[in-house]
């Protein structure tokens, strides 16, 4: 199964060339890059940047803090984190080609001393108890049918009350959801939790629930704005680079999804 969620997420092809090729191809220069130019590419969830200040806020990491990033993608949000909070950070991931594009990027930006990225599963962490400061986790759930144990070893690599954020897609009211989505093309990878299951699953872990935001409206509107930038003024680097030509089909269903209530989009901010 992991091996169908890892190659769900890898079109093949060197990642990091290929966004590379978007930029150049836009007129961006790579030797004078910022973190916002990569953001339409590599802030890897609903709402992008704006959802990732957010959780920056919500974790008040700081200078001298060592923070995990579970499922880290391209880097994106361990970059944005690292850069307006000061901290460092560690992203794991179960692709190692992510991993590898992860390292480019943050050394396209001027970021690689502050961010480094190994692979790893969410449901075996390869760092040792009590390890980080605080942690994150942005849209890695819903292929993760072992919740229990991803968020068990959440709690396990924490010390005792740091700060940990979930912000995941959530299985909403509205009944089946119309695949392909960005997480998933068919449904055998997709493993959405409802938010009564969400919360169930973060206590038994040991963590108290501080805060909860459900921005599914704002997610809506986030889709729809990216419908009609994608049409008429496309970013220099998308997520089509990494989900292939089946991006447009996805960007469309999770617009019908949200607008249905087939999904929910929330974030969960806890303390070990």
């Amino acid at each position: 199964m992991t091996d169908r969620i890892a190659e769900h997420y890898t079109p093949g092809g060197d990642l990091a060339a290929t966004i590379a090729a978007q930029l150049t191809r836009a007129g961006r220069d790579l030797s004078r890059l910022t973190t916002a130019d990569l953001a339409a590419v590599d802030e890897f969830h609903v709402r992008g940047r704006a959802a990732t200040l957010e959780i920056a806020r919500w974790l008040e990491a700081g200078p001298g803090d060592l923070v995990l990033d579970i499922g880290s993608g391209l880097g994106g949000p361990a970059r944005t984190l690292a850069e307006t909070r000061g901290c460092r950070v560690v992203g794991v991931d179960l692709s190692p080609a992510y991993c590898a594009a992860a390292t480019t990027l943050s050394s396209w930006v001027g970021l690689g001393e502050r961010v480094s990225f190994r692979p790893g599963d969410a449901t075996a962490l390869p760092f040792g108890d009590g390890e980080f400061d605080a942690a994150m986790t942005l849209h890695v759930g819903m292929n993760i049918a072992a919740k229990p144990l991803m968020y068990g070893e959440a709690r396990r690599v924490l010390k005792p009350g740091g700060r940990f954020t979930v912000y995941d897609v959530l299985q909403g009211e509205g009944g089946a959801v119309h695949f392909p989505v960005p997480w998933a093309g068919e449904p055998s990878i997709s493993h959405l939790a409802t938010p009564e299951e969400m919360e169930s699953l973060l206590a038994q872990a040991g963590f108290e629930i501080l805060h909860r935001h459900d921005s599914s409206d704002e997610s809506l509107e986030w889709f729809e704005a990216m419908a009609t930038r994608t049409s008429t003024a496309p970013p220099p680097a998308t997520l089509q680079a990494v989900l292939g030509d089946a991006f447009p089909a996805m960007i469309r269903n999770q617009i019908a999804n949200l607008r249905e209530r087939r999904i929910r989009t929330v974030g969960y901010l806890c303390r070990a």
